[in-house]
C-alpha cells in the first residue's frame, strides 16, 4: 500500500479536499511522523501559508529566513533536529516542471543530529512529488489550496489576471523560466502565458491598458484571443493579426493592449518575436547586459486590419533573457530617475547566479529599494527571467 505507485492510486482516489489529509494519514502510519504541514507560497512569493480550513491557524513562515524556506529556495530537502524534542523536521520541496507550489514539511521522532536515512528522505520525497501532482489537479475542484496562497484578499481584477497565468515559473532541459507579478493582490492589465511542444516554445509578454475590471477584462480577451489562434496551429504573425482584431472588434481602438510574441526552436535556438507596443527585452549575455533592439509595432487592437511582421534573432546556451513591462522600465526614484537608467542594469547582473525562478522576485525587491518610500506603486510590475539552456547534443 506505501510503494509510490500505490500512494499516487490512492491520492487519485481521495477526494480533491482531502489530498493532503490522505497524504498525512499515509506519512503518519509509515514513518510514525509526528507531524505533517503543508506549506504554499503566497501570490507574492514571500511567504509560505499553512494549509488548513479558514480562518488558518498556522503562523505563515518566511520564503527568505525560514528552513522551510530555505528548502523551497533551494529546491532541495532540509533537515533541522530538536534535541531538547528528540525529532527532526525534513522540509522537502512540493514543485511540478519547475513550478515551485510549496513545502511538506515532516517531523520524525529521533532528534540526534543527524539526518534521516537516505531511504527514509528518498520516500518523503516521492511523496512531496506526488502531492504536487495531485494539487495541480485538485484545484479545479476546490479552493482549499487557493485560499491558503492568500496572505490577504485579492481585488476582483487580481482573482481575474491570476486564473489566466499558466504558473510563476516552468523548466526544461532545454530553458528554464520564473515571472512574478507586483502588487500581488491588486494588479491591473499585465500579464503572461507560455507553452511547449516538443518543438518549440512560445512565449508572450503583455503590458496591459487602464485600471481594474477593464484593464482584466482586456488582458483576457487578449490572451485568450491568442490561445486560440495557437492552438489553431497558427503562425506568430496571424496570432497577433487575430489577437488584434479581437480586441478592435470589440474595443473599436479606444482600448489596447502592448505584447511581445516569441516562439523558440528548441532545437536550434533561433527566436522568432513580433514587438506589438512595448514590453522590453534584455539580455545577459557572458557578463555583459544590453537591450534587445526591436522593431516597434502598433499595439494589439489600436487599428483595424494591422499587418505583423516577424523578427528573428538567436539565443545561444547561457544566455538570459529579461523581459519588463512599464511598471518597472519607467519606475522613478524619489529623486526622479527611471528605474531603467542604471539600476535595471545593476540588478540584472546582481542576480546571474540565482536560478531563473527566484530572479524576478529580487528584481522587483530591488524595485521597491529604487522608488523609496515614495508611495505606492501607480502601475502593474512584471519581471519575466528565461534561461536558455540549449537542447544537448543539437547543433
Amino acid at each position: 500500500m506505501d510503494r509510490p505507485s500505490a500512494v499516487e492510486r490512492t491520492l487519485r482516489e481521495a477526494a480533491p479536499h482531502q489530498v493532503f489529509d490522505v497524504l498525512r494519514s499515509l506519512i503518519e502510519r509509515r514513518h510514525q511522523a509526528v507531524g505533517v504541514e503543508l506549506l504554499l507560497a503566497d501570490y507574492s512569493m514571500s511567504r509560505l501559508q499553512p494549509v488548513g480550513d479558514l480562518p488558518h491557524t498556522g503562523a505563515p513562515l518566511s520564503v527568505h529566513d525560514s528552513a522551510a524556506g530555505r528548502a523551497f529556495g533551494a529546491q532541495q530537502p532540509h533537515c533541522v533536529s530538536d534535541r531538547a524534542a528528540s525529532t527532526t523536521t525534513v522540509h522537502l520541496p512540493v514543485s511540478v516542471r519547475g513550478d515551485r507550489l510549496g513545502v511538506l514539511s515532516v517531523t520524525l521522532p529521533g532528534g540526534d543530529g543527524e539526518e534521516p536515512a537516505a531511504g527514509v528522505l528518498e520516500d518523503l520525497w516521492g511523496y512531496a512529488d506526488a502531492l504536487a501532482h495531485e494539487v495541480v489537479v485538485a484545484e479545479r475542484d476546490t479552493d482549499l489550496f487557493l485560499r491558503a496562497r492568500r496572505a490577504e484578499r485579492l481585488t476582483l481584477a487580481a482573482e481575474m489576471q491570476w486564473q489566466l497565468l499558466p504558473g510563476r515559473s516552468c523548466a526544461r532541459e532545454e530553458y528554464s523560466i520564473g515571472a512574478q507579478l507586483a502588487p500581488a493582490y491588486a494588479i491591473h492589465g499585465d500579464s503572461f502565458d507560455w507553452s511547449a511542444s516538443a518543438d518549440d516554445l512560445v512565449l508572450t509578454v503583455n503590458n496591459g491598458m487602464g485600471e481594474g475590471i477593464d484593464a482584466a477584462l482586456l488582458t483576457n480577451l487578449a490572451v485568450n484571443a491568442l490561445r486560440n489562434a495557437r492552438r489553431a496551429g497558427l503562425g506568430l504573425a496571424d496570432q497577433a493579426y487575430l489577437a488584434d482584431q479581437a480586441v478592435y472588434g470589440q474595443h473599436g481602438g479606444s482600448q489596447y493592449l502592448a505584447a511581445l510574441l516569441l516562439r523558440f526552436d528548441l532545437a536550434t535556438g533561433n527566436v522568432e518575436i513580433i514587438d506589438a507596443g512595448s514590453p522590453r527585452v534584455w539580455r545577459l549575455r557572458a557578463g555583459t547586459v544590453e537591450p534587445v533592439e526591436l522593431e516597434a509595432q502598433m499595439p494589439l487592437g489600436m487599428f483595424q486590419d494591422t499587418v505583423y511582421t516577424v523578427q528573428d534573432f538567436r539565443v545561444e546556451p547561457g544566455d538570459r533573457l529579461f523581459f519588463v513591462s512599464d511598471g518597472v522600465y519607467d519606475a522613478l526614484s524619489p529623486a526622479g530617475e527611471k528605474y531603467s537608467l542604471r539600476a535595471l542594469t545593476r540588478v540584472i547582473a546582481d542576480t546571474r547566479l540565482l536560478p531563473a525562478s527566484q530572479v524576478p522576485r529580487a528584481v522587483l525587491e530591488a524595485l521597491l529599494g529604487h522608488r523609496g518610500s515614495g508611495g505606492p506603486a501607480t502601475d502593474d510590475a512584471l519581471v519575466v527571467c528565461l534561461d536558455w539552456h540549449g537542447r544537448p547534443g543539437a547543433g
